[in-house]
């Protein structure tokens, strides 16, 4: 009957999983984390065997779609990503046996930051997948990104279910809950009650400038030909017929930004790799991109792929940002491509996150899976950044997921987010993680995003001390596993 029992609290909380995978109803994984937990701790301990199993069928089942893999691959990838998800649990019910009272409750938020961070450090897919991103929504506690990062918020959802799962498992018995659960309920308390405030007391009269986002024609390009173009992978017809293309391309960004500035944009973005260009061409394109800035006093902040037809590496990633006075203050390469394909053809940044001082504030510049890299973003934060533009290209499945997790950057270092996105949502961000608009490239009509976002940072601590706490929980863990044996 228990082992009955525990089979279905594990569906259940995998049921939950798998409706979470495709995006963050933050209440839900609070009760998906309680709900395996305690068929974990409640099962033998071949048990295991049956969580990794149900896990794996239901990250696989979310997943489909957003995984960028093509079967049998994305099988395999999701054997790992199951592993990753199912490790913490394994940690918690052989190493929990061993400890006694409330102190063991921590093992399993220990084990739960420990391999997100060490994922997050080592694995392809940088921080996807973190418990915290299934927070978004959840302002209070998110700002708990601004002192120790997204660490914070997974251990925290990880202590709730350990606890709340221990005293389930003692009957609530108030003789010996009581004190844990008043000394996590007070935490928990403090925390969104501290987030709260931070949001409420938040200035509203902070510089700000107009901004706009352009996103390429749907239908100048048929499906594979942008994909070919990045691949060099031209013979002379096609060059001739594609550079035919990319010229109307170029007019299309060009006018658009004039129209947009005409209407009282300052700063106009665009998406990653939207304006492609042959590299014999890019200096001809360049000269009529800072003409425009300069004609029409604006910045521009282009993402660009440059093409290097017949070379191995053919593909520059990259964004300018030319001034009001038509000069290039930024030339950024992306540092992170994403594993498989495009790092097969990238040229990689110096790892360097640029920042510059202009008249209007400090600007920072990253692009796409750059922004999946918290240690990497925090450069933003460490230079003092009041604004970061971070160009994307993202893929329908994905796309709302993907543009919640650059609002936790946001958080982290205190700047804004103007994120304009190729096939997925552009959107603009505040220093405190409130989305000050979105335009969706696949929503019918217009898909240009204007807002007003504030150009002035807030300082945050996150950026001074780094990863101290998520490094905090890994020794947390090895003194739990050296204690535990």
């Amino acid at each position: 009957m228990v082992q009955t029992a525990a089979l279905l609290w594990l569906i259940a909380g995998a049921t939950l999983v798998t409706a979470l995978a495709r995006g963050a109803v933050w209440p839900a994984w609070w009760l998906a984390l309680l709900f395996i937990l305690h068929a974990s701790r409640s099962m033998p301990a071949h048990g295991l065997a049956y969580v990794w199993i149900v896990l794996f069928v239901a990250l696989t089942i979310g997943n489909r779609g957003i995984v960028p893999a093509p079967d049998p691959a994305y099988f395999v990838v999701m054997v790992f990503i199951s592993l990753g998800f199912w490790v913490p649990f394994a940690i918690d019910r052989l190493v929990c046996a061993r400890h006694t009272g409330a102190a063991s409750t921590l093992v399993f938020p220990l084990a739960f930051v420990t391999v997100e961070f060490m994922q997050a450090r080592f694995a392809p897919s940088a921080t996807w997948g973190s418990l915290a991103y299934g927070q978004y929504g959840n302002l209070p506690l998110m700002q708990l990104a601004a002192l120790v990062g997204i660490w914070g918020i997974s251990f925290v959802v990880a202590w709730v279910a350990s606890t709340f799962e221990w005293a389930w498992s003692l009957g609530f018995d108030s003789s010996v809950v009581r004190t844990p659960l008043i000394i996590q309920v007070a935490t928990l308390a403090a925390i969104m009650l501290g987030g709260g405030a931070r949001l409420m007391l938040a200035p509203s009269d902070r510089a700000a400038l107009r901004m706009a986002t352009l996103n390429r024609p749907v239908d100048l390009f048929v499906p594979g030909e942008m994909t070919r173009i990045t691949e060099g992978r031209l013979d002379a017809a096609d060059r001739v017929r594609m550079a035919e293309k990319l010229t109307r391309l170029h007019a299309w960004f060009l006018d658009g930004s004039r129209r947009e500035a005409r209407a009282g944009a300052k700063l106009i973005a665009w998406p990653e790799q939207n304006l492609l260009v042959f590299a014999k061409d890019e200096a001809a394109f360049i000269d009529r991109a800072q003409a425009v800035a300069a004609e029409e006093h604006v910045y521009l902040a282009i993402g660009m792929g440059t093409i290097h037809l017949d070379e191995p590496l053919p593909f520059e990633n990259k964004v300018l940002v030319i001034d009001p006075d038509g000069r290039i203050i930024v030339s950024y390469l992306k540092t992170h491509p994403v594993f498989g394909w495009e790092a097969g053809i990238m040229r990689r940044g110096d790892g360097r996150l640029p920042i510059v001082t202009t008249r209007d504030g400090r600007m920072g510049t990253a692009i796409c899976f750059d922004a999946d890299f918290p240690e990497f973003i925090r450069q933003a934060g460490q230079g003092g950044a009041d604004l970061l533009i971070v160009p994307a290209n993202d893929g329908r499945s994905f796309r709302t997921m993907h543009a919640q997790m650059a609002v936790f950057r946001a958080i982290e270092n205190g700047v804004s987010i103007v994120r304009p996105a190729a096939s997925g949502l552009s959107s603009a961000i505040d220093p405190w993680g409130r989305v000050l608009g979105v335009s969706d490239y696949f929503a019918p009509g217009d898909r240009t995003l204007t807002a007003q976002v504030a150009v002035a940072g807030i300082r945050t601590l996150y950026p001074r001390i780094g990863d101290l706490f998520a490094w905090l929980c890994v020794a947390g863990l090895a003194v739990s596993l050296a204690l535990a044996r």
